[in-house]
């Protein structure tokens, strides 16, 4: 089994319980993690035989413009795709973080981690 790790994807969008974070938008970060076989990749040296990485992030941006209240749930959106479209990803993890939350302090990060596995 092998795995594929993108880090770092920077998304601006809207989510939060408060109107304000619906209204005003704030910076998020995600990192995806999936794991599958590819070993028919490796052999074939074919795209359609390993795990699409513009697929995994097209599915990150797609997800993450659709307004959620909680991190938990566009957490889970985005694994139900990963795990619906890309049949080889055979587990997947995904950290969604929300850069400077709106909580005081000195806050710089709030992540919610989500994993599945078939």
């Amino acid at each position: 089994m092998g795995s594929i790790k993108i880090k770092n994807i920077k998304v601006f969008a809207y989510h939060g319980c408060l109107d304000e974070e619906g209204k005003i938008g704030s910076d998020y970060r995600v990192d995806l993690k999936v794991k599958g076989d590819l070993s028919l990749s490796a052999k074939t040296d074919a795209l359609k035989d390993t795990i699409d990485y513009v697929h995994l992030n097209k599915i990150v941006k797609e997800e993450m413009a659709i307004r959620s209240k909680l991190l938990e749930n566009v957490a889970e959106r985005i694994l139900n795709r990963v795990l619906d479209e890309l049949l080889i990803v055979q587990k997947a993890t995904v950290d969604v973080s929300k850069i400077n939350p709106p909580i005081g302090g000195n806050v710089k990060m709030v992540t919610v981690r989500r994993s599945k596995s078939r």
